[in-house]
């Protein structure tokens, strides 16, 4: 390894760099994006809503305590998985490709944890379930993004990560959309939205002319490697760093709303169970509304204007604007109102963000994977600490406090704002 002013430079004892990538086709963008959408429904869909659902059936008086042992261990084991998984795949010299093995593989581990909380009937089924799912979709995620760098060249990456960034919540009104359309069924509740997973990653992985690693350009792999995959040195890379700050700011302040609003609505604004849903619905089709006009609109702009930076600064702060207006509502309408700001934001973040993390990966991107599962991490660490630090506010006065909560969620999201700032070398 050598360095230069702008930190290592990758050697013969590093992962070969890819290629600069030929415009990628309209064929290999819809199936990619498809993917995308498929495991964000198969994942994301359990989290808006169905978990929340099946532990306050099986632990009605401990609820949101419960949840918050199922996602804070769960996204421990996403956190472990995605770097390792990503390097592994970095190193993969399969006659398949590098990142096929790794697409095909998650699905199945991922699809089998889905299995195991469609039959689950206690709360340490509903544990196990999920912590396997989560180690599945993390291998399949960490060779998803690296795709992005392997094959979409820099000029059409805003674009791209704009049709990638209104995935989530296109995937949260999706799979919440299949949750009511399958009724009562529990089992086809999560396995449905695997259902979905599966025929897209196989698509994709069909259609697919993946990068192929010659065996003399792979370097060893050890326990010191492993280690190592969890970490980016943010001395010698602080874009990389800064860049990895905000996003686990940002997500923190919205994995609250994602991870609270089911008992949100219930203990706040007072609505029945029966009828949660149905209402997540309808907030979730307002939010998939605002982020696809915004992560569409804005990843264009961000292409031709060649800046990337003005629309992250600005979308995050939009997020915590919009995080004050749902904890000062007393109706449904203002909630709705701060949902759709919110979506607003989350889509033109979401967007830019990647493809700005693009700009500034460490090694020229000869790493992509691995870098890619360290930067993953501030999407997976928010899902363990916004419900480790909930209760902190919820308790704050006599308790159930959620106007503390979400303005906790709007702070979170202003200091994700700051911390895009010290970025240099990205317009």
């Amino acid at each position: 390894m050598t360095t230069n002013a702008d930190g290592p430079i990758a050697t013969a004892q590093d992962p070969a760099p890819p290629r600069t990538a030929p415009p990628a086709s309209a064929g290999f963008i819809t199936a990619f994006v498809a993917a995308v959408l498929g495991v964000a429904v198969a994942t994301l869909a359990p989290l808006s809503v169905t978990l929340a659902l099946r532990i306050q059936q099986l632990d009605p008086e401990n609820a949101p305590a419960s949840l918050s042992l199922v996602l804070g261990v769960a996204a421990v084991v996403a956190l472990l998985s995605g770097p390792f998984f990503g390097q592994l795949s970095d190193r993969t010299t399969s006659r398949w490709g590098m990142r096929r093995p790794w697409l095909l593989g998650g699905l199945l581990v991922g699809l089998i944890g889905l299995v195991i909380l469609s039959m689950s009937a206690s709360i340490p089924m509903m544990l196990l379930g999920w912590c396997i799912t989560q180690l599945g979709f993390s291998a399949l995620n960490a060779a998803l993004a690296a795709l992005l760098i392997d094959h979409v060249p820099e000029l059409q990456r805003g674009k791209v990560s704009g049709l990638v960034g209104m995935c989530q919540a296109v995937g949260v009104v999706t799979g919440v959309f299949l949750v009511q359309l399958v009724g009562t069924s529990v089992a086809l509740m999560f396995l449905v939205p695997g259902a979905l997973a599966a025929a897209t990653v196989i698509a994709l992985s069909l259609v697919l002319r993946d990068r192929r690693l010659d065996p003399a350009d792979r370097s060893r792999y050890d326990f010191r490697a492993f280690a190592r995959s969890f970490w980016v040195n943010p001395l010698r890379h602080r874009a990389f760093g800064w860049a990895w700050l905000g996003r686990f700011l940002m997500m923190t302040g919205f994995a609250i709303l994602q991870t609270y609003q089911v008992y949100y609505l219930s203990d706040q604004l007072g609505f029945d169970a029966a009828a949660i849903p149905g209402l997540v619905l309808q907030s979730t089709l307002l939010l998939t509304a605002a982020v696809v006009v915004s992560s569409v609109g804005c990843g264009w702009l961000s292409d031709r204007l060649r800046r990337r930076k003005i629309f992250v600064l600005g979308s995050a702060a939009l997020y915590g604007v919009a995080m004050i207006v749902v904890a000062t509502a007393q109706t449904w309408e203002t909630f709705l109102v701060g949902i759709v700001i919110g979506g607003l934001a989350l889509g033109t973040y979401l967007a830019v963000d990647l493809a700005l993390v693009a700009q500034v990966l460490p090694n020229g991107g000869a790493t992509a994977a691995k870098d890619l599962g360290v930067f993953n991490i501030a999407n997976a660490v928010p899902q363990m600490v916004a419900p480790a630090i909930a209760p902190l506010f919820l308790a704050i006065g006599s308790g159930g406090n959620y106007t503390a909560l979400f303005i906790g969620a709007a702070a979170f999201s202003l200091l994700g704002a700051l911390a895009i700032q010290p970025i240099r070398g990205v317009r």
